[in-house]
């Protein structure tokens, strides 16, 4: 029995609109992808998104629309999250822009061909590598930072000369809503489009097959994506959140540890991938971080966060009691702890006396809840960081570079910083991605527009030197093969087997 028509984009967005937030909204259904991916398939075979010009124009267009809405994002992203508009402008709309304006500087440079050594036979051919686009690619942003993850991948996405579909989080209905709106009237309409994918419905359109899909959030959702994808074979790249630790020395300066580590946990509500999750403090220094982190958020946020025009809140009131009820089930509350639901705010909060046993440390906490355990020395904090999956993040902070190195050198994560958070995850010269249960694949600057193109590889040759490439024909000799053998050995360390095939 076929099933009932589903509701256009544009009935799908009025009715978005008539929807107060924090209440279900109507979700795009799965098969209403199927006509824009149609669309979007038929544009990118005909050519249009090959060449440099018109990618350069399309980049450019979504810095312009950037810079003229910036207001409507900042809107957006206060009655979504309660962003204060220095964290929307600085931590979403400007590193979309760098993005941007890093891939229109060198794109020619990207899109050159790369060539590769040659050996003895292959002198007079060509041998190199050409990066071409994939086709049309499905990119699924997260409530955490709605404009960033979806924005900067579609940046890679179109330097690297694809058509994308862009899900926004059905979380954050209003930046979804100026998504819809505004890409339409900025970029190529046939070739980049924005859904409305509801959570559950997300493997179903991942199915409809898509030449890459580029998801960030949590690994529950990640690991269904994939497990869709894998049935098309198609291609992922997840960014997933989890628990990222911080291991706090007793060698290090308190004061700016605690200010660095209070801004990463508590910016937009503790609602980050990238914050530090946890702190592993040598016990010889934990009074005094813990001392200084309640002056950092006294000095951020004032003597009650709640009337901070500096603190946002959280995003649903599902992320609200998730987090609630594993603070009230964790440790001994340091400081903070306060919520009130019908404004779904959640004090920032710092917990002690956490044990490894404790329910926050199993489960993915997306809040402003920072929970400090001791350790006495480093190779403790080592093992406990190995006992858990891969994160996402390693946090060290010492001013010792041999404690550093180690934490480094004996973890394994998707990133690493030493003395300061989350900056590792925004520059656009590091590849930013995950390892493990934290994910797969990297992203930002070339590394995006590699992620989102297929390096073919290309031998350009002549048939010149028949008289030496005729010694691999039928019937074969013993002569011919010990030919061979001598010609490989000539430079096999460098080159490889047989360099006269």
């Amino acid at each position: 029995m076929s099933r009932p028509p589903s509701p256009s984009p544009h009935r799908w967005f009025k009715a978005l609109r008539r929807t107060r937030l924090g209440e279900p909204c109507l979700k795009a259904y799965p098969l209403e992808c199927v006509d824009l991916l149609k669309r979007a398939r038929v544009t990118f075979q005909a050519g249009r998104s090959l060449k440099e010009s018109y990618r350069v124009a399309q980049l450019e267009a979504v810095v312009r629309m950037l810079e003229e809405h910036e207001c409507d994002f900042v809107d957006a992203l206060g009655k979504d999250l309660h962003k204060p508009r220095f964290e929307a402008v600085v931590s979403e709309l400007i590193l979309v822009k760098n993005e941007a304006l890093y891939a229109i500087n060198n794109l020619k440079k990207w899109m050159l061909p790369q060539h590769v050594e040659r050996n003895l036979s292959t002198t007079l051919d060509k041998c190199l590598m050409v990066s071409e686009p994939l086709g049309v690619v499905f990119i699924v942003g997260t409530w955490c930072s709605p404009v960033e993850t979806c924005l900067v991948p579609l940046v890679g996405a179109i330097a690297a000369g694809n058509c994308a579909i862009i899900s926004p989080s059905e979380c954050t209905a209003h930046t979804a809503e100026l998504l819809h709106r505004l890409i339409p009237s900025y970029l190529d309409n046939e070739c980049f489009h924005v859904i409305l994918a509801g959570t559950n419905d997300l493997p179903e359109v991942v199915e409809l097959k898509f030449d890459h899909v580029f998801f960030s959030g949590n690994r529950s959702e990640g690991t269904r994506i994939a497990q869709a994808a894998a049935r098309t074979l198609t291609p992922v790249t997840l960014v997933l959140g989890g628990k990222n630790p911080c291991y706090v020395d007793q060698d290090c300066d308190i004061a700016t540890t605690a200010q660095r580590i209070a801004w990463a946990r508590f910016h937009n509500a503790g609602q980050s991938l990238v914050a530090p999750f946890y702190i592993l403090c040598h016990t010889k220094v934990t009074a005094r971080l813990v001392q200084a982190l309640k002056s950092c958020l006294m000095q951020f946020y004032g003597s009650d966060p709640r009337e901070s025009r500096s603190y946002g809140r959280m995003v649903n009131l599902d992320i609200f009691n998730r987090t609630r009820d594993i603070l009230w089930r964790s440790g001994k509350v340091a400081v903070g702890g306060q919520v009130i639901e019908a404004e779904k705010y959640i004090a920032p909060t710092i917990l002690t006396e956490v044990a490894e046993s404790d329910p926050i440390m199993h489960q993915d906490i997306f809040g402003p809840v920072l929970p400090v355990l001791t350790v006495n020395n480093v190779d403790e904090a080592i093992a406990l960081i190995n006992k858990q999956e891969k994160p996402l993040c390693v946090y060290a902070y010492s001013s010792n570079s041999q404690v550093i190195s180690r934490l480094m050198s004996e973890t394994s994560s998707g990133s690493f910083c030493s003395n300061d958070s989350v900056l590792q995850s925004l520059m656009v010269a590091l590849p930013f991605g995950g390892v493990g249960a934290s994910g797969m694949g990297s992203y930002h600057g070339r590394y995006s527009f590699d992620t989102f193109s297929h390096r073919k590889s290309c031998l350009l040759r002549s048939t010149r030197f028949e008289c030496v490439t005729y010694l691999r024909y039928p019937p074969y000799e013993d002569r011919n093969l010990s030919l061979m053998t001598w010609a490989s050995t000539l430079s096999q360390k460098s080159q490889g087997w047989c360099q006269i095939m």
